[in-house]
């Protein structure tokens, strides 16, 4: 019997870094389990150190998990169709992978299922350097609004002559009567500041935003 080949794989998340992927067929009369060499390395294996059965197989499912796996399974080896599954399995090293295991129900003449085979994809790297991405943007995210804030924040303290804590309590109270967010008010105050025409209209955002606090302000000491 012709040993199987792994399947193609790529990872936007990971480039041109291996995504390690296998293909396993299932001879329902039986239960002959074939894996190919991305199965054992998933399972933390060499070709030949152990014999892939299903009782191997599901002896790896994360146990929150296994149970599931086992019903859906059994529910297409009776009736066909398709299966996918996004579980945990843990190898023999006892790392835990997260993994995409998603194959079909081969059905013969007769209409029984005759075999099942498929794929499993670790997505375990992907999953955590997408995480990392997505920390680092909000990190960046972060700083920049702080630097934006700070930088309008110097401008009103400049402007109004104003301590630092105050200049910040105005830039509330605009975003707070305008109803937008803090960084987009002070965003566009950098971008006054920064740009060829700063005099007058700087001068004019700034007594704006001075006159939306003072605003504010006093509607809260009414409704108070």
């Amino acid at each position: 019997m012709a040993e199987l080949t792994g399947p193609y794989t790529y990872s936007s998340a990971l480039g041109d870094n291996q995504c390690v992927a296998g293909t396993f067929h299932v001879d329902v009369d039986g239960w002959k389990v074939q894996w190919s060499d991305g199965m054992f390395q998933l399972h933390g294996y060499e070709r030949g150190e152990v014999v892939p059965t299903l009782e191997l197989l599901f002896s790896h499912k994360h146990p929150e998990d296994k149970p599931r796996c086992e019903e859906i399974l059994a529910q297409v080896a009776r009736a066909g169709g398709y299966f996918c599954m996004y579980h945990r399995i843990i190898d023999s090293r006892g790392r835990t992978r997260r993994v995409l295991t998603s194959g079909e129900a081969i059905v013969g003449d007769a209409g029984k299922v005759t075999a099942l085979e498929g794929v499993m994809i670790d997505l375990t790297s992907t999953l955590q350097r997408e995480t990392e991405e997505k920390t680092r943007e909000a990190v960046r995210g972060a700083t920049s609004t702080r630097s934006v804030i700070d930088q309008a924040r110097g401008i009103l303290m400049g402007q109004l002559k104003l301590g630092s804590d105050d200049a910040f309590q105005v830039l509330v109270s605009t975003s707070s009567h305008r109803n937008v967010k803090l960084v987009v008010v002070a965003a566009e105050l950098v971008q006054l500041a920064n740009s060829s025409a700063t005099g007058v209209y700087l001068d004019a955002a700034v007594k704006a935003i001075a006159h939306d606090s003072r605003s504010q302000g006093s509607a809260g000491r009414r409704a108070g």
